[in-house]
């Protein structure tokens, strides 16, 4: 397998783009708990500290997912590295460590949405039964 310089470059703007998003939610699940936990303060109802600890489990993953896209990243630059000194074999197996970095990233941003539409989807239910009632 010949693999050139610029293919592990291919990677930089995608995994930014990704590690951007990622960094949005992360943003916006910690203004949420920040807002739940001062309704908890004045409140202490079981269900908000539900939606505290879901999000917590989010915001855990979504750490994850930043380390894997950083790390996809890093291994991109030193096989790029690597291929600019003529090491072949190991900017390769680099490239392909960047790649199953990248792969989990996203496995785990599978996870994380999954978790989201659920919590989702149990608030809907909440309103379906108010409006029956």
């Amino acid at each position: 397998m010949t693999l050139s310089i610029e293919t592990p470059a291919l990677l930089f703007s995608a995994t930014s783009l990704i590690l951007l998003a990622y960094t949005n939610r992360f943003l916006t699940i910690a203004q949420i708990v920040r807002s739940l936990k001062k309704h908890y303060d004045e409140n202490h109802t079981r269900s908000i500290l539900l939606q505290i600890k879901n999000l917590n489990l989010r915001l855990s993953l979504i750490r994850y997912m930043q380390l894997f896209g950083v790390l996809c990243l890093f291994l991109s630059v030193f096989a790029m590295l690597c291929l600019f000194m003529d090491w072949h074999t190991a900017g390769v197996y680099l490239f392909a460590a960047s790649l199953l970095c990248l792969l989990t990233s996203l496995g785990i941003s599978f996870w994380e949405i999954s978790i989201s539409v659920t919590a989702l989807r149990l608030h809907l239910s909440d309103l379906e039964e108010e409006s029956k009632k």
